[in-house]
């Protein structure tokens, strides 16, 4: 209960993992609700210090994290120490950068030329002939950065493309450490 009330009073939640015991059940449970809650996150790998090191260790511990929290792939990743302070400076920084994204506004004209080409590069889907068209975007809130998109069809709008374009808009301006939310509205041609 008082995980769920800090959560919701953050801009911006930590999750801190122990680095010996890796993403835990509760953790993963907590990360969800930071996600639903649309908060900031950056993932925190603790007690660092403490592993025993080779090549590759760090990118294959990231990967194991992400395989767990697949739903956070947007969250960085930062190790730190505690105990010796190793990039606990660094993590005040990361905590700023990640407000600031998941407080970014993006206007109408810019987030329209990122869609548009998007479109380009890859068609919007067909279902029996019909074409999804998106006619426009923009943005109608932060924290986190939430999308309005008018569509001739909803149905047509199906979830691989809207990854797809939240991919893009997210390729074009970072949005790191922050959920993108869309919300697909119908409208006609002649509604414009």
């Amino acid at each position: 209960m008082r995980t769920l009330l800090a959560i919701e009073r953050a801009d911006v939640c930590l999750m801190m993992i122990d680095a010996k015991e890796g993403v835990t059940d509760q953790d993963a449970k907590i990360a969800g609700e930071a996600h639903e809650a649309g908060k900031g996150v950056i993932i925190v790998v603790n007690k660092w210090d403490e592993i025993e090191k080779e090549t590759g260790t760090l990118e294959k511990y990231k990967q194991e994290v992400y395989d767990r929290l697949k739903y956070l792939s947007y969250a960085p990743i930062i190790f730190i120490s505690a105990k010796t302070g190793q990039r606990v400076n660094k993590l005040f920084e990361l905590i700023n950068y990640v407000a600031e994204q998941n407080s970014m506004r993006i206007s109408t004209s810019v987030l329209n030329q990122v869609i548009n080409e998007a479109i380009a590069i890859v068609q919007p889907p067909t279902d029996k002939g019909k074409r999804l068209k998106i006619f426009y975007g923009t943005q109608s809130s932060t924290k986190p950065p939430t999308f309005v998109l008018f569509v001739n069809n909803k149905e047509l709008f199906h979830f691989s493309y809207e990854r797809y374009i939240v991919n893009q808009i997210r390729k074009e301006f970072g949005l790191e450490g922050t959920p993108v939310r869309i919300i697909i509205r119908e409208k006609s041609e002649k509604d414009l």
